[in-house]
């Protein structure tokens, strides 16, 4: 039987796609990913590095990428829409796009220095 096969990674392609940082309402989409935690760990998604991108176009629609600590994770169907309701209502913010994804895999070096804190690992 053939097995579907997987597209290769391209030698040097970056495994997380940049984020908009020099757009006006970064910082606010940011801000607003960080009212949104994971039910089990006492941290905010963004600070717990689950937030891999943040793209904002020219139109003002925002395309994050995110992923869970686990794909396990119980909640694996609802965050996505509660990063969208944490995003959507943002003045400015045209539409909202939240994609999963387990690639990279995330990893504790993807935390913040105060998530690493909080959490008893500094």
């Amino acid at each position: 039987m053939n097995q579907p096969q997987t597209q290769p990674m391209l030698e040097g392609a970056p495994l997380i796609a940049p984020s908009t940082t020099d757009h006006p309402l970064y910082e606010t989409v940011v801000e607003a990913c960080r009212t949104v935690y994971d039910p089990e760990i006492p941290v905010n998604i963004f600070d717990l590095g689950l937030i891999y991108t943040v793209a904002i176009d020219d139109t003002n629609a925002v395309r994050i990428v995110m992923t869970l600590t686990a794909p396990g994770c119980p909640v694996a169907g609802e965050m996505p829409g509660w990063v969208a309701d944490a995003v959507e209502p943002l003045p400015g913010v045209r539409q909202v796009d939240v994609e999963m994804t387990f690639q990279p895999p995330w990893g504790m070096e993807m935390m913040s220095d105060e998530a690493r804190l909080e959490l008893g690992f500094m």
